[in-house]
């Protein structure tokens, strides 16, 4: 059987960095990680083949090849995982969706054959065999969460590593906090389930044996949900970073209860982790009290992103405007905390209500759900709640807030106030592709944008004052270009 793996296209969000991967000349930022885990599954003897349409189109050729297609994607893929069915469909192929948004929106995709709900590797076995008979099912879920001891490693010559910006690998799943807006707990359940320290290496082996050196986006929804776990894997991971040159700095997404394990920062810190993305979003107590953030309220907010950052750690953060409790002075109170605590990179969108989440529950019950709502993306000037402030009152406050946030001003303000308190800790070598992304920041950013006198004022300054964090100010200025450009085109 030959099996055709898709990933549908991402369309431009915060988080695509479609403004910076010029600077190092990629396509994209992330490669899928689900797919080539799925390859891993299929029978040794079917024919595979991988298609990543950011980076590279999907041609009737690939369609026609194929007798199966297996798309995987996440709601903010919606439309294009719709228009990848139907053209599979119209050359009559058989189409398994799986994948968060088949997982919690089924019914948005009409046209799929076969849907895969949940975790792949209970499930994927009866779906193939199945498949092989004729008889395949509409739906198969997975009805116990899988130990992910079993979960081979990701066929990664399937992916055209030179094409993106960082690589991704998974550590865990799960998450033990109970945050209403959150799907990840109807997904991957609350007992957080990990991988063992040599899986874990055994894939960083295999990326570094396919050439892989840079950038490494470990995907779990929080990397420490099992602190235990987490400093086992960790304490495995120094001494192959020391043996083999620290080839690899990694990122992840923690909780902000990170800030009072000390030993827990340090491993991280040794390990090469530069920074993390935390959820705190927002400083209303209020707010994070309704929707169950209560990790959040039992440590000064502030205080805490300033231990993680002295410990080697930049902190990329996520805010949400429109909770209940909000009023009109949410907007000024969150920038003002955005500002003073020097959190360059600042996620911050409307509340949005994902499928199958306990606000999304609520809500509905409550008749404020917009179902005409189809964007998905969270950073985008759209929501499909009726917020109790207002609709109009959300947007236009959301609209001020991303202006003043990802003002150049404002933004490259905000690297001098991290700058302050940032204690790089990250090892390794300056690559090929770090000195052409300087080279061409030199151009485009220092001559072209419009920033420019902000870009060699940071550099000059930096230089002098702070020589150690010179290569951060440029990483910091390119993502800005992104960031910046970004902001002013969500809120024409």
């Amino acid at each position: 059987m030959k099996a055709l793996l898709v990933y549908p296209k991402c369309p431009p969000s915060f988080w695509e960095y479609e403004g910076a991967l010029p600077f190092v000349g990629k396509e994209a930022a992330f490669p899928p990680l689900g797919l080539p885990t799925i390859a891993s599954m299929l029978p040794k003897e079917w024919e595979i083949e991988l298609v990543d349409i950011n980076i590279e189109p999907l041609t009737e050729e690939h369609i026609k090849w194929a007798d199966v297609v297996f798309v995987s994607a996440m709601l903010i893929q919606l439309q294009s995982a719709n228009e990848v069915i139907k053209r599979c469909k119209d050359f009559g192929k058989t189409v398994v969706g799986g994948g968060p948004a088949f997982t919690t929106a089924r019914e948005k995709f009409p046209g799929v054959d076969h849907v895969l709900r949940g975790e792949a590797e209970n499930v994927l076995p009866s779906l193939l065999s199945d498949l092989e008979a004729g008889n395949a099912l509409p739906s198969y879920t997975c009805q116990k969460f899988p130990d992910l001891c079993e979960t081979p490693l990701p066929a990664w010559h399937l992916i055209k590593m030179d094409k993106y910006a960082t690589m991704s690998i998974q550590f865990s799943r799960g998450c033990p906090f109970k945050c209403e807006f959150c799907d990840i707990r109807k997904i991957f359940g609350e007992k957080v389930r990990t991988k063992t320290p040599t899986q874990m290496m055994a894939e960083l082996q295999a990326i570094y044996e396919l050439g892989w050196r840079g950038s490494v986006f470990i995907v779990d929804d929080n990397f420490i949900g099992n602190k235990m776990a987490a400093k086992k894997f960790l304490r495995v991971l120094i001494a192959w970073q020391k043996q083999h040159g620290h080839p690899f700095k990694f990122f992840s997404q923690v909780s902000i209860n990170i800030a009072e394990d000390e030993e827990l920062m340090r491993l991280m810190s040794e390990s090469n982790f530069h920074q993390v993305f935390v959820g705190i979003e927002t400083p209303n107590l209020k707010a994070l009290q309704d929707c169950g953030k209560y990790q959040n309220l039992k440590r000064n907010l502030a205080d805490s992103v300033e231990i993680i950052q002295r410990h080697g750690m930049k902190v990329m953060a996520g805010f949400i405007v429109g909770f209940d409790s909000d009023t009109l002075a949410a907007f000024k109170a969150m920038a003002d905390f955005i500002e003073l605590t020097g959190i360059v990179v600042a996620m911050v969108g409307p509340l949005i209500a994902l499928p199958e989440t306990d606000l999304y529950m609520r809500l509905d019950g409550e008749g404020r759900i917009d179902n005409g709502y189809k964007k998905w993306d969270n950073t985008f000037n759209d929501t499909n709640i009726v917020p109790k402030m207002g609709k109009e009152n959300l947007l236009k406050g959301y609209k001020l807030l991303i202006e003043e946030l990802y003002s150049p001003k404002n933004y490259y303000g905000r690297i001098y106030t991290e700058f302050q308190v940032y204690h790089r800790t990250v090892k390794g070598k300056i690559s090929g592709r770090d000195i052409k992304a300087f080279l061409g920041s030199l151009w485009k950013i220092g001559f072209l944008s419009k920033q420019r006198w902000l870009y060699w004022k940071l550099l000059v300054k930096t230089a002098l004052f702070k020589p150690g964090l010179f290569s951060e100010a440029v990483v910091h200025a390119i993502f800005g270009e992104h960031f910046i450009g970004f902001a002013e085109r969500i809120t024409k």
